[in-house]
């Protein structure tokens, strides 16, 4: 395709963004004023779906066994790149979408109806897939759920969206696992011998104290910490049982396991110690991302052409993503696009504030034409996306070899 054409086609998406901008809005601020929080987002993925069959996507609910996700698809001629547009639409318990979720959907779905009617006009082979992925905001994000399940790993590439305080991309992201542990003993009153009673709760409390000494063995980018669940009750009753979470972090998925193997050998010794018996059970966590910069170097050059808000240098080192199990896989990227002032945090009442706002609904139109730009960027150069897949291929060697 020749440069004046593509510029010609991709003036035509920027446009199409704009003049279906106010059903957008509607649609975000919907999901806003109704939140629902991870795995019962059902008005949420109910309004997304019905706008994008509305606009000529194949439905497929229940999506990987979950009920509020879904895959909707485009497919035109045969053979041609298949990218994947990912949104999450779960608020926060007991706050609301102090994340800006509810902008997620509407911006992806802006972004897929314009690329299709752009490029309906044209002979390019290529498959849209939307998908809705729920529980983002969970212990078990609803990506690892549905990567289990087989998504996802049809797609050469993987994009989503996110509402921050700057325009930029992220380079590394901390792999996580988290775990429930419990420690079973023997009840007694606290005034008898030690011998008559085995404590639970002293079992958690020399695997915490293991741990403690642990974190001066690993590399400096690791991160343990854990809660007591439930440790007894009366202070005259030695506790038969304890229930502890520890949660694990590092900026590699490969070491991450063997740190995770020297805390379950602490796990061992605090009960060989006690003289009591313990289950461990993992309850969630998430991979690191293998970085593809030339993928988001695509994202921010689209994100200069139109002139988006508080462009920024690309975080170098984030927290943890279910979307980052997905970007272990394939390649992928995630444009964040400003709409709060620098440095107020995500999960706020700030954040929450400024959900309706007009800043908000320009982060969801600026967010979905990056997002439309980019997937035309892959859909129309091959080699373009050969150079991503290549990249991202390499670079997952590397971090394997160096673990």
């Amino acid at each position: 395709m020749s440069k004046i054409l593509a510029e010609k086609l991709k003036k035509k998406i920027v446009d199409c963004i704009d003049n279906q901008q106010e059903n957008l809005f509607a649609l975000a601020d919907f999901i806003f004023q109704h939140p629902e929080i991870g795995f019962k987002e059902k008005q949420a993925s109910e309004h997304l779906i019905q706008f994008l069959s509305e606009g000529g996507f194949s439905i497929e609910k229940n999506y990987t066994g979950l009920s509020t996700a879904f895959r909707a698809v485009y497919e035109q001629g045969e053979g041609g790149p298949h990218i994947g547009l990912l949104c999450e639409y779960d608020a926060l318990k007991n706050i609301g979408h102090a994340c800006g979720h509810h902008l997620q959907g509407p911006a992806i779905a802006g972004a897929a109806m314009a690329v299709k009617k752009v490029l309906d006009d044209t002979e390019m082979s290529y498959v849209l897939e939307i998908i809705g992925t729920p529980g983002e905001e969970c212990s078990n994000g609803g990506k690892n759920i549905m990567l289990e399940q087989g998504a996802f790993k049809e797609l050469d590439a993987a994009l989503m969206m996110h509402a921050s305080d700057s325009t930029t991309t992220d380079i590394h992201s901390m792999a996580r696992s988290e775990f429930s542990v419990v420690f079973h003993g023997k009840a007694a009153h606290s005034a008898i011998a030690p011998e008559r009673g085995r404590s639970a709760l002293e079992a958690a409390i020399l695997a915490f104290n293991g741990i403690g000494f642990l974190r001066g063995h690993v590399k400096d980018d690791t991160r343990i910490h854990g809660i007591v669940v439930e440790g007894g009750k009366l202070t005259n009753v030695i506790p038969d049982e304890t229930v502890i979470r520890i949660e694990v972090r590092s900026y590699d998925s490969v070491y991450l396991k063997s740190v995770e193997n020297w805390v379950k050998k602490i796990l061992e010794g605090a009960s060989l110690m006690t003289g009591t018996t313990y289950s461990v059970e993992k309850i969630g966590g998430s991979l690191s991302k293998i970085p593809v910069r030339s993928l988001n170097k695509v994202l921010m050059d689209n994100a200069v052409a139109i002139k988006a808000p508080a462009i920024a240098p690309p975080r170098e080192k984030t927290g943890s993503t279910d979307f980052a199990s997905v970007m272990f896989h394939i390649p992928g990227s995630c444009i964040r696009v400003g709409f709060i002032e620098k440095g107020i945090s995500a999960h706020s009442k700030e954040w929450l504030d400024k959900g309706l706002s007009d800043d908000a609904h320009q982060a969801l139109v600026v967010g979905a034409k990056i997002l439309a730009l980019t997937v035309f960027d892959l859909v129309t150069d091959t080699r373009l996306l050969q150079k991503i897949k290549k990249e991202f291929k390499e670079e997952k060697m590397r971090v394997i070899q160096e673990s």
